[in-house]
């Protein structure tokens, strides 16, 4: 892009080192490129002018025409304001100014005509205007030309005179010093096919709107090349690994799949455990190393279908590895995997950041020498004593929860890469799928187990606790288990615990009769997993918790979940906490406590909560909601995914346009040779070159 990500923004006019190095810190604007890229959030339209007497408090911005007619300066110190007295014939207002004062007053002079534009406050019955853009009258057909853009700023930037207005004239002082030219970032096949306004138009019109229609056009285009690079490259990196990557051959279903199958599987499979299942047999007897993500709603069953395919690893002469990001969740699945193998001749170990020097000495080497067949663990796994003899299968459970580099060193245990499965109970909304994970093939389960009754969710005020408690003492009293989850926000731990330990002695009074114990992240582990086996054995039938329990925890007789303070939480972490009861055939229930005070946002997430128990109807409104950027699960490539223009929750449409597109170009062209995508290979190097082709192996 003619080196503008090359050319550093200090040398732009009207920079300068200190500007500079505030537009680095505050925006992460550090040469040309970035300032172009650096969009506007919204626009206000300067096409009428209003007058002083028609002034309301309804009007959020307001453009006015007219002359200063005095300039007085009032009160001492921090207090001290300089105040414009403004009319335009139809009455008079005053312009304040906090900072500044004595620039403002050289700069503007009396009986001068002017544009006035900025947002009137009302205080005691009169307007004013703080702060306000003030251009002479002259150069209104730059500054009053409809469309205005505004753009985000910090107050360190504001104090350093980079407010919106000061963004917009260096954007005005780069583009012409560029010409309004911007080099292309496609080629012109791409375009005629497209037929999508150029990039410098698109750049020109982001900047300063000639229309509003010219404005959609270019917001259209911009957002089309934003996710078509991101499609291209991910598409690209799973062509390439198909290609590239041969797999292990798991040739046979032998005696431990078909024994566990015929003998020892616990119910029938559903129709959507058998087609996964179906898919990934498929996969790992193709030649090609399987790269599958499996998406399963919480209770879908993964767990059943990850040993299935650990299995057919083993028939196979390879080893199989779990990996999860807790031990609670590591210990569970163990636990899990041996009640469904019983007696089955296979040798499965547990592996944690908790096994004891002795048992660890143990089962090193039974998995070096190939003895130990599976292993279920978290991310000791990928410590360097850890050597496998022949690992086939690798699983990544809540795979969000590791980083793409730890994840990567599991690969390298092995000569030949292994099979690879990540699953999440966390469902991903398609938009979000196809971008982080689009260079994954998707599998869903998406029946749940026969006899699973839907969790009905209920929402209640804590001002009526007392109710509360006597649904659940009726619950308990039918021989059912209470889980109470207190919200745990990063920065305020304090009075989180406060609050937990609170509860734990007001349960514990109102309670008597009830074994209560409570669990939190700060607890040893060994700690942490006596209190949850009181739980799970049933000594216990009230558990006190932080989101520690959020995933991993499986007791069939607890049948209601109480989320305290739940507004705190996001959509996501309520339908996972939710997951944890419903689990037997009683019918369980999950309780949403709040305060009386709540945004709409938040009664919107609670009305979702109450009336749907699908996890996928669920990610798609808390995209919608909270935005991609607060979903857990938004690394690929080592990286956040930033977006500066498009929005997955409102762009599925140009992003399935940008994904056609792309399929378009790499059918023709696979290894991307031809001269005419040379363009398209220099921006995708320029865009993904920080980056390790972590693409190639998750």
């Amino acid at each position: 892009m003619l080196d503008l990500d090359k050319r550093a923004i200090v040398y732009l006019p009207g920079v300068g080192p200190k500007k500079a190095d505030i537009l680095a810190k505050e925006a992460g604007i550090t040469s040309y490129e970035d300032l172009l890229y650096y969009f506007p959030y919204r626009y206000v339209d300067r096409s009428r002018f209003y007058r002083v007497a028609e002034i309301n408090n309804a009007m959020p911005y307001i453009q006015l025409k007219g002359k200063i007619l005095s300039f007085d300066t009032f009160g001492d110190g921090r207090s001290r304001r300089l105040v414009a007295r403004f009319t335009d014939g139809t009455g008079v207002i005053d312009l304040v100014w906090f900072k500044g004062l004595a620039f403002v007053k050289d700069k503007y002079v009396l009986n001068k005509e002017y544009i006035v534009f900025g947002k009137p406050v009302e205080f005691a019955n009169t307007y004013s205007i703080p702060h306000p853009d003030i251009d002479p009258l002259d150069q209104a057909a730059q500054v009053a030309g409809g469309l205005t853009p505004f753009y985000n700023t910090t107050e360190k930037m504001k104090k350093s005179f980079l407010n919106s207005k000061a963004i917009q004239n260096l954007q005005f002082t780069l583009l012409k010093s560029l010409n309004w030219e911007i080099p292309e970032s496609l080629p012109s096949y791409l375009l005629d096919r497209i037929r999508m306004m150029p990039l410098s138009e698109a750049i020109k019109n982001i900047h300063f709107p000639e229309s509003s229609e010219q404005l959609s056009k270019a917001q259209l285009r911009l957002k089309f090349d934003e996710l078509f690079f991101i499609q291209l490259n991910t598409l690209r990196i799973a062509s390439l690994r198909k290609h590239k990557l041969k797999g292990l051959v798991f040739s046979q279903v032998g005696e431990m799949f078909n024994t566990f199958y015929r003998d020892y599987l616990p119910f029938e499979l559903t129709g959507a455990q058998k087609r996964v299942v179906r898919e990934m047999r498929m996969d790992m007897g193709s030649g090609r190393q399987m790269n599958r993500l499996l998406q399963g709603d919480v209770g879908s069953g993964k767990t059943l279908v990850a040993l299935l395919l650990m299995l057919l690893a083993v028939d196979n002469r390879y080893q199989a590895c779990m990996m999860a990001p807790t031990e609670i969740l590591a210990t569970q699945h163990y636990a899990t995997i041996m009640d469904f193998l019983k007696d089955m001749p296979v040798r499965v170990a547990l592996l944690t950041g908790s096994t004891r020097k002795k048992e660890r000495e143990r089962i090193l080497p039974g998995i070096a020498s190939g003895e130990i067949q599976i292993v279920i663990g978290t991310h000791a796994l990928i410590e360097e004593t850890v050597i496998f003899s022949a690992l086939g299968l690798s699983i990544i459970d809540e795979q969000h929860r590791f980083g793409v580099e730890q994840r990567a060193r599991l690969w390298t245990k092995n000569s030949v890469v292994p099979h690879v499965l990540v699953m999440t109970a966390t469902p991903i909304p398609r938009t979000l799928a196809m971008t982080l994970y689009g260079d994954l093939d998707v599998s869903v389960i998406n029946e749940l187990p026969p006899g699973r009754k839907p969790v009905k969710t209920l929402h209640r005020y804590d001002t009526k606790k007392k109710q509360l408690y006597d649904f659940l003492r009726k619950e308990i009293q039918q021989g059912r288990q209470v889980y109470v989850v207190y919200p745990l926000i990063e920065g305020s731990e304090k009075l989180d615990y406060k609050n937990l330990e609170e509860g734990f002695e007001v349960f514990k009074e109102i309670f008597p009769e009830y074994y209560v114990c409570m669990v939190h992240g700060k607890m040893k582990a060994a700690e942490k997993e006596t209190e949850m086996q009181k739980f799970v054995s049933g000594k216990a039938q009230i558990l006190l918790a932080t989101t520690v329990i959020e995933v991993g925890v499986n007791v069939p007789n607890a049948s209601v979940m109480v989320i305290e303070s739940a507004e705190r939480f996001g959509l996501s972490q309520l339908h996972q906490l939710r997951g944890r009861v419903g689990r037997g055939a009683e019918q369980s229930y999950c309780v949403l406590v709040t305060s009386y005070k709540l945004s709409n946002d938040t009664r919107k997430r609670l009305e979702i909560m109450v009336n749907t128990t699908d996890g996928f109807e669920i990610a798609e409104a808390d995209l919608r909601l909270r935005g991609y950027g607060d979903l857990e699960g938004t690394q690929q490539s080592g990286e956040g995914l930033s977006l500066r223009i498009a929005n997955l929750a409102s762009d599925g449409q140009i992003l399935q346009y940008a994904r056609d597109i792309a399929n378009e170009v790499l059918d023709k062209d696979p290894g991307m040779k031809d001269i005419s995508n040379r363009i398209l290979n220099e921006h995708l190097k320029k865009i993904f070159w920080k980056g390790k082709n972590w693409g190639m192996i998750s």
